[in-house]
């Protein structure tokens, strides 16, 4: 806005005032008399621009100061280095909250025994493209249901082979296949979205991968778009997937192995071939203590049933505690970024030697070790302590871990 200069008709008074009206009667701070319009001020080029940095440099600082007793260190930059004398704020995610308004992120790190604010400009994500998650989740459905028919063919071969009643619609089945894998990977990474959103962490929906192999799918992801605000968060954002996803492959692993044949081993001809599922301690509860499977009988698994499995592998593997896997997040939050590396590095190399019991660890396992290339950059506040009920959710996810670890997948018979 422009500023007019005026001049009192009284006393000659003259000042610069926000304002362009030809008159402003009565208005002389020296005599009360009417003060009149004679000019224009006129301000050098880039003066506004100045001006309004000036002002947000106040607010900023003004805001910085509600929150923390701070001592300016160094410019890196256009990150601001300060250090901390006193925390006034403990919810970081309120102090985060604040800054974004003003266009800042801020992170709060413990170096050398001393506490450390960084202060720098806030990134815009870009905006993703909905059609590429739909398009992505249609055609999920499409190699999900065919997975799922070819699995139901093997199901009712062997209904047919043994004189078994059971559901011998192969349509019928390869739908409650695509279903109930659909719902345990949607319900995962859903999961991950509503923890994302509870924390202001900007995040995509979730991403379906199609795969036209036995399983139809490699799994589903989303991008988070933002960085994670406190160590509470990042144990929120690793648990919620698994432990949403393994309450969901619960129910849909129960139906699946009441749908599931049992053959006594005796009738089971040594050359017959097919696909063995690997045992993990939660299948091995379930068929024990659930469904009474006796040792001497062979359980052929209905297609709910492996999507029931799918889902506790999907689990065992987001949870090794890696990278940025959903194990990594977790990890991340308990130590520093160093020792976190040296971790990821050691586990890809573990895989790697796990390729003697099954060979496709090997692909894991470089998958680890370029994963650890990127590392993990934690949370932004390493300095606030994590909370007791996030030590208990990080317990959780241990116990997740170890009831679906699954050391041999797959292998033919």
């Amino acid at each position: 806005m422009s500023r007019g200069i005026y001049e009192c008709i009284k006393c000659g008074h003259r000042e610069v005032r926000d304002s362009t009206e030809a008159l402003l009667e009565k208005s002389c701070p020296n005599c009360g008399g009417d003060m009149v319009l004679v000019g224009f001020e006129v301000k050098p080029a880039g003066f506004e621009v100045q001006e309004t940095q000036q002002k947000e440099n106040f607010e900023l600082s003004s805001k910085l100061n509600e929150f923390y007793s701070l001592n300016f260190q160094k410019r890196e930059g256009d990150v601001a280095v300060f250090e901390v004398q006193e925390i006034r704020e403990r919810n970081f995610e309120t102090v985060l909250k604040e800054l974004e308004k003003l266009g800042y992120w801020a992170a709060l790190k413990r170096r050398e025994g001393k506490i450390f604010l960084y202060v720098f400009p806030a990134q815009h994500p870009r905006e993703e493209n909905p059609w590429i998650g739909i398009l992505l989740f249609v055609a999920t459905v499409f190699t999900t249901l065919l997975a799922g028919y070819m699995l139901s063919l093997g199901y009712i071969a062997t209904l047919n082979e043994y004189g078994i009643p059971g559901i011998r619609n192969p349509y019928l089945n390869a739908l409650a296949f695509s279903v109930s894998i659909l719902a345990i990977l949607g319900t995962h990474e859903m999961g991950h979205k509503i923890a994302a959103t509870y924390h202001g962490v900007k995040s995509t929906f979730p991403y379906f991968i199609p795969f036209p192999n036995i399983l139809g799918t490699l799994g589903a992801v989303i991008r988070v778009k933002s960085p994670i605000p406190t160590r509470d968060a990042a144990i929120d954002l690793g648990v919620s997937g698994p432990l949403a996803g393994f309450l969901v492959a619960i129910p849909v692993t129960i139906i699946g192995l009441k749908l599931s044949i049992q053959v006594p081993a005796s009738l089971i001809s040594p050359t017959t071939g097919g696909i063995y599922f690997g045992e993990n301690l939660f299948f091995i509860i379930l068929e024990r203590y659930i469904m009474y499977v006796p040792n001497n009988a062979v359980l052929f698994l209905h297609p709910v049933a492996i999507a029931g499995w799918i889902g506790i592998l999907v689990t065992f593997l987001n949870l090794i505690p890696a990278a940025q896997l959903d194990g990594g997040h977790i990890a991340r939050a308990f130590m520093n970024g160093k020792l976190h590396h040296y971790l990821t590095i050691a586990l890809g190399f573990a895989m790697i030697a796990l390729s003697y019991l099954w060979v496709t660890w090997v692909i894991w396992g470089l998958l680890i070790l370029l994963m650890s290339m990127a590392g993990n950059p934690g949370a932004l506040d390493e300095v606030t302590p994590i909370s007791k009920k996030r030590l208990l959710f990080a317990v959780i996810a241990v116990m997740i871990f170890i009831l679906s670890a699954t050391p041999v997948p797959i292998k033919a018979g």
